[in-house]
């Protein structure tokens, strides 16, 4: 009797060899597809033509609905906030056409304006009354956050101006997850939610791009350089952040229980192509500490796994996600130094889930051939999925200009797996 998917999902999770590749597409912010892509899935399948749903429109990415997630033999489902990364409340979906001639859904008061060069400007809450915190540039794709930050009194700064967006979670958002979690009618899928807060100076959040006049050190260099000058108010802030967080997780669990596997925990990246952005010292100091305190608490009292998003050349950091409580590593950018498969498979893959890591979107799957990305994609599952611990996903999400036909090839080889 073949297993479902949840089954072979904890047989992966937990480093058992599953009867199959485990697959992800958008279950998480960090794992999903392009809207445009999305289009063009769904007539490959044969399925209703139709609008599709932006359901993060930072990024653009599309909804992966549940007959597409039959289509695509997907075995992990995601669970978002009632808000998306502008603020905005996803429902009351009204029909928009993008600057590259889709027709989408988009949240009703997602609202937004043109500038002179054609460029769209995103506003928080959707509030056309105060500074667009974003642009899609005329031949973009996705959004930018721009540099809303104001000039930085340091007598006057407070941690409180960078935990404005923390706070006690209320009773109507708890209702609003309670239903997500019954939604999910049956068993038969991996659930992973993103319940938001636990994410420690992730800098595609540090901007607020959902605040109408965010305080404190919001711009990206400053906050980057604040790692270095301001180490003992970054680390107050994440102590009291984590705080709420962790008093927040103890209300959500209390009516989500067992009913999700994973829990997105943190999207801060710590690696460039080529090196990591601090020394394994200093994110011992600055990071590791909250981390651990979160991730403590979600492994004492729930059966969740924790889910650690960072791109780059981040070997140097694994044992340290590793000791800061993480079970998952994603993605396995294969194309950043020291992020050979072989052996970071050997070295970490009894303690690290690697989620991600199937198919180069930067090389082979937006410049190669079909062929050459069946040969990336039963390689890269050869060497991961052994016994287990491996989450099949490209590096990343993917991207509009991928060439189909490599998508297409990329679900072909997975198939013959």
């Amino acid at each position: 009797m073949q297993s479902s998917s949840r089954d072979n999902f904890i047989k992966t999770i937990n480093h058992q060899q599953p009867d199959k590749v485990v697959v992800d597409f958008g279950s998480t912010a960090v794992t999903g597809i392009h809207v445009l892509i999305v289009e063009k899935l769904r007539a490959y399948y044969g399925l209703e033509k139709k609008p599709v749903k932006v359901v993060e429109p930072y990024q653009m990415l599309g909804e992966i609905d549940r007959e597409l997630v039959e289509a695509m033999d997907i075995d992990v489902i995601g669970l978002f906030s009632a808000r998306n990364m502008f603020g905005v409340p996803n429902e009351g979906w009204t029909l928009h056409k993008t600057l590259w001639g889709q027709d989408v859904l988009l949240p009703a008061t997602f609202n937004y304006t043109y500038n002179d060069n054609g460029d769209i400007l995103m506003y928080p809450e959707g509030d056309t009354s105060v500074p667009p915190s974003a642009m899609m540039p005329k031949s973009g794709y996705f959004f930018d956050a721009l540099d809303r930050q104001k000039p930085i009194d340091e007598s006057k700064l407070t941690v409180e101006d960078n935990l404005e967006e923390f706070g006690p979670i209320t009773e109507k958002e708890l209702a609003y997850w309670k239903d997500q979690v019954d939604s999910v009618d049956d068993n038969s899928k991996a659930v992973v939610a993103s319940l938001g807060g636990t994410a420690l100076g992730d800098i595609a959040l540090v901007p607020a791009i959902n605040l109408k006049k965010p305080k404190g050190i919001r711009g990206v260099e400053e906050w980057y350089i604040s790692t270095l000058i301001r180490e003992d108010f970054v680390k107050e802030l994440y102590d009291r952040q984590t705080d709420i967080a962790i008093e927040n997780l103890k209300l959500l669990h209390n009516v989500i229980g067992c009913k999700i596997d994973v829990v997105f925990t943190c999207g801060t990246d710590f690696g460039t192509q080529n090196s990591t952005f601090c020394s394994p010292e200093t994110y011992d100091r600055i990071w590791l500490p909250y981390y651990r305190k979160v991730n403590d608490w979600i492994h004492q009292n729930t059966n969740w796994k924790t889910f650690k998003h960072s791109c780059g050349a981040v070997e140097p950091l694994l044992s340290h996600f590793i000791e800061s409580g993480f079970d998952i590593i994603n993605p396995v950018q294969i194309n950043a130094s020291g992020m050979d498969p072989k052996k970071l498979k050997k070295e970490y893959g009894d303690k690290l889930v690697f989620w991600g890591g199937g198919v180069d979107t930067q090389g082979v799957f937006a410049f190669g051939t079909p062929a050459q990305v069946k040969e990336q994609v039963k390689s890269e599952c050869d060497i991961l999925n052994k016994n287990g611990g491996f989450v099949f996903n490209t590096v990343h999400n993917i991207q509009a200009n991928v060439p189909f036909e490599n998508v297409v090839a990329m679900l072909d080889a997975l198939k013959e797996l």
